[in-house]
């Protein structure tokens, strides 16, 4: 069953399953305009955070995400990531998340970015997996693109369960959990 804001609230609130927390939807920002971050009526608009991953090949890598060399990367931390043409960058959210043993969740890009051309790709969100999400942008245009820190990135559905799983992410040991900072893949 998806999940409705009231729901979302009360979780966060005795559960830290978000930290920090926007119980509502927040548009404007020291009386600027924002992409809206914050609780929506069925989910949870979260912000991206200052620290961005951008791809490069100037060392000629190949990409194996058994083997991925994070001198792909350069590492920036500012406001606003500008993503090269046809290229992407990792970043992670500003949240925290702690999700519970009974839920699952969906990640989808807002359509903000969407419909420019940039597409935010994240994972489900498995039960009692914790920590920051990590981000990834890619830019299909032939243009540069910006991506902006502390405003909405991307809307999470929280599905719950009628029953807990019986082996969770953390009960796997999963390699992803309690990540912080913006994490490149592992083996």
């Amino acid at each position: 069953m998806i999940k409705s804001d009231k729901w979302i609230r009360r979780m966060a609130k005795e559960h830290g399953m978000i930290e920090p927390f926007e119980s509502g939807q927040v548009r404007k920002v020291d009386g600027r305009r924002v992409i809206s971050y914050g609780t929506s009526s069925y989910g949870y608009d979260m912000r991206c955070a200052r620290e961005f991953k951008i791809f490069t090949n100037i060392n000629s890598a190949m990409v194996d995400p058994k083997a991925f060399d994070s001198n792909s990367f350069v590492d920036v931390t500012q406001d606003v990531c500008i993503i090269p043409p046809n290229s992407f960058c990792l970043a992670r959210t500003v949240e925290y998340f702690r999700i519970p043993r009974n839920v699952l969740t969906i990640c989808l890009g807002k359509s903000t970015y969407a419909r420019c051309g940039i597409i935010v790709n994240v994972t489900p969100l498995e039960p009692e997996w914790e920590g920051h999400v990590t981000l990834e942008f890619s830019n299909s245009t032939p243009l540069p693109a910006k991506i902006y820190a502390n405003e909405g990135i991307a809307q999470v559905i929280f599905l719950e369960s009628d029953e807990e799983c019986e082996i969770s992410y953390r009960d796997r040991q999963g390699k992803y959990m309690g990540q912080k900072g913006v994490t490149l893949p592992e083996a």
